[in-house]
């Protein structure tokens, strides 16, 4: 808050004409000389603040929150004063600094505090473009149910952490998640709670093993992770199908919601997978996984391009 204020008054003179350069350089100096424990109230600093305050103190930044929250403009500023104030000035400048538009800015203030992102984390998610990844999920066909929580979960799920070889196994990927357990909660987002891998699940007379499974206590559910290191293929549905209606009878508790499944494929046709849906009532969702950083203007492409097919199968339905 303290930024905000005084970004506020640096703004104020600026545009008014009272101050220019020479003035915010003597101001830096003056507040260096009179508080030197103070840290980032040089120069640079200074206009850092008067860029915090511009940019959510603007009338485009509140309307578009205001939607969001479908708040009165009051209460909208109400609620931007407490939120600034929940993540630190580190982490906003890493949001103004890396983002471009102010739906980008508003998700990754609300994921921070949310998740309690420190400023490593939140830049790890920034660097592997967390929010148009949560936009394609958001926008892909890949859920069988349509009532799912789509701003949970990903689509692709980025791994860059594991240091894979090319050529590995299910087994090693799997082994290199648990090894990285911190990353991979991370990635897939705090709200899980791990519960094992290999979880032994009894049907009849045989055992069936599972490949991760988690709590997630938002969702209160089962969540399972199942690993494939091909292309998704139409019969895989079928064995998470399986797990899921096996979880929800012999390990499901009774106040917990339905369990959920996401598939991790290396790659998927989407009109397979929609096909595979087609009649499908689990709770299961068809995702990538990536071991390398994908830039973000590909993904940025791969969302318009993915918002074009939807709003033409709108069109026609």
């Amino acid at each position: 808050m303290l930024y905000f204020k005084i970004g506020g008054i640096v703004s104020k003179k600026v545009s008014a004409g009272s101050w220019g350069d020479n003035i915010v350089e003597e101001l830096s100096q003056f507040i260096l000389i009179s508080f030197p424990n103070l840290k980032g109230f040089n120069r640079r600093g200074l206009y850092r603040m008067k860029l915090f305050f511009e940019t959510y103190d603007s009338y485009k930044f509140v309307s578009t929150l205001m939607t969001l929250l479908n708040k009165s403009e009051n209460e909208t500023r109400k609620f931007v004063s407490t939120v600034l104030t929940r993540i630190s000035g580190s982490s906003h400048l890493h949001i103004l600094s890396k983002t471009n538009t102010n739906e980008e800015k508003i998700f990754y203030i609300q994921y921070t505090i949310a998740e309690k992102l420190s400023v490593r984390e939140l830049e790890r998610q920034m660097n592997s473009a967390l929010f148009e990844r949560t936009a394609m999920a958001n926008k892909n066909i890949s859920f069988s149910n349509s009532k799912l929580p789509k701003d949970i979960f990903r689509d692709p799920y980025i791994f860059e952490f594991l240091d894979l070889p090319l050529q590995h196994s299910e087994k090693d990927l799997e082994n290199a998640l648990v090894e990285n357990l911190k990353q991979f909660i991370l990635e897939v987002g705090k709200g899980f709670t791990y519960m094992g891998n290999q979880y032994r699940i009894q049907v009849g007379n045989k055992d069936f093993y599972t490949d991760l499974l988690f709590y997630h206590r938002e969702l209160q559910c089962l969540v399972l992770f199942e690993l494939k290191i091909q292309e998704f293929e139409p019969e895989f549905l079928g064995k998470l199908n399986f797990y899921l209606e096996a979880l929800n009878r012999n390990v499901k508790r009774q106040h917990e919601k339905p369990s959920i499944g996401i598939l991790l494929c290396k790659g998927k046709d989407t009109e397979v997978v929609e096909y595979a849906h087609a009649g499908n009532k689990s709770s299961a969702l068809i995702a990538d996984y990536q071991t390398n950083l994908i830039p973000k203007n590909v993904l940025i492409d791969k969302l318009n391009q993915l918002a074009a097919l939807v709003s033409h199968k709108n069109k026609l339905t």
